[in-house]
């Protein structure tokens, strides 16, 4: 199993959402981004767990480790909706999107209802060969 294939935690997921937003950081650095953060040491073992599933590295600055991604956002973005769109949705993508769409609270505006529009004309000319 490649490493989009493991699970983060809560927490993971977190101090991932921290990387991609900076870039690189030293675990003080995390931590300090992290709401009701972990102790430092904690905040080091999960860095350590995720270099472990694949998706954090480290460079030394000195004394201090500094962490980055392994992946690039948009697939690990990728690889998190199709797990929620196997667990939650039976695997439906209209189920996923129909979800959203409905969502009172998360209403769409009407250019990002036309982006959709669109993204859905392009998936059907690619289904029927772009003989659109």
């Amino acid at each position: 199993m490649d490493a989009l294939g493991h699970q983060l935690s809560r927490r993971e997921r977190q101090i991932m959402d921290v990387l991609f937003q900076r870039g690189s950081a030293t675990v003080a650095e995390v931590r300090e981004q992290l709401a009701e953060p972990p102790s430092y040491s904690s905040v080091r073992a999960l860095l350590r767990i995720l270099e472990d599933k694949g998706f954090a590295q480290h460079s030394e600055d000195g004394p201090r480790y500094v962490y980055s991604p392994t992946i690039e956002k948009d697939s690990a973005q990728r690889s998190a909706l199709r797990h929620l769109r196997d667990t939650l949705f039976n695997g439906s993508s209209e189920q996923i999107m129909a979800a959203l769409l409905d969502d009172a609270d998360t209403k769409a505006s009407h250019g990002e209802l036309d982006r959709l529009a669109h993204l859905i004309d392009r998936a059907r000319d690619a289904e029927d060969g772009g003989s659109r």
